[in-house]
């Protein structure tokens, strides 16, 4: 769901109509550290990857277009590039898109970035949006500029900036204007994606729905699926989804930033899992 300029992005306070009452999804074991499988909730099919945080197997990263150090910036820009490219390159148990991309010709990416405990995006003055970050031991945690302050980026091995948020302390929580959201060409209706992890801190929950939500209905998704905090992705054409090389979801368009998740079935390559293993000691790498 690429938007025309990133300083005007922002929705709209949503009161449409709620999902039923008593939703219930019962959660699969956990005996793999990702699943990826389909379920429905109270009429609404989606896809949903859930991943085991505590297995030490389990890395996420930030794949970029062509393969690029950088994400876009006014100042330079690798462009974007076919999902299925992406998918081929970096051979994960998942790949999923991940945050929204301007409209200008340099499709400059939104907030900052943390890939392998290395910023690939970053400006001091970003205080708008949700930014889920994953710290030491892939411990989760979800921030809101505005309103908790700006994260301590630099003590994420993973960081992506998104929005708006939709649950906070497991309560649905939808204050777009507060995070700096405007443009209405995300408002209404549309095809969603989120993402969002368990009270415990131990499960991160990837969401790609089928169909068309609200943002108060897929929050109201978000929760009863099982997420404590959860914030919206890119969506719209931007949205898609990858198990193990096999394309679920085809993206409409070329990205230019995916979430790419690893597991011991589909390990991170050498140089990641080195990375990791600094980074739980506190060796933080040079950006």
């Amino acid at each position: 769901m690429p938007i025309s300029k990133i300083s005007r992005r922002s929705f709209l306070f949503l009161s449409g109509a709620t999902l039923a009452q008593g939703l219930t999804l019962t959660l699969p074991s956990y005996a793999q550290a990702v699943q990826v499988k389909k379920s429905r909730i109270n009429g609404i099919p989606f896809y949903q990857t859930i991943v085991d945080l505590t297995d030490p197997k389990t890395l996420i990263t930030i794949g970029l277009a062509k393969n690029a150090t950088f994400a876009n910036t006014i100042q330079k820009t690798s462009g974007d590039e076919d999902f299925n490219k992406l998918v081929a390159r970096y051979r994960a148990t998942v790949v999923a898109n991940g945050t929204f991309f301007a409209k200008n010709s340099q499709k400059t990416v939104m907030g900052n970035m943390v890939a392998a405990g290395k910023f690939v995006k970053y400006s001091r003055w970003e205080n708008f949006g949700t930014t889920l970050g994953l710290r030491i031991g892939n411990k989760p945690e979800m921030v809101t500029a505005r309103v908790d302050g700006k994260p301590e980026w630099d003590q994420h091995w993973f960081s992506l900036t998104c929005g708006p948020r939709l649950l906070r302390q497991g309560k649905v929580w939808l204050n777009p204007k507060i995070e700096g959201f405007k443009d209405p060409n995300v408002l209404g209706n549309s095809a969603r994606t989120a993402i969002g992890f368990t009270k415990d801190g131990t499960k991160l929950i990837l969401v790609n729905f089928e169909i068309n939500l609200s943002l108060q209905k897929e929050a109201q998704a978000m929760k009863a699926i099982g997420c404590y905090e959860a914030m919206n992705l890119d969506g719209g054409a931007s949205r898609a989804l990858a198990s193990k090389g096999n394309i679920l979801v085809p993206a409409g368009r070329p990205l230019t930033n995916v979430i790419v998740i690893y597991d011991g079935t589909n390990p991170a390559p050498t140089a990641l899992q080195q990375a990791w293993q600094k980074f739980q000691k506190g060796e933080r790498p040079s950006s």
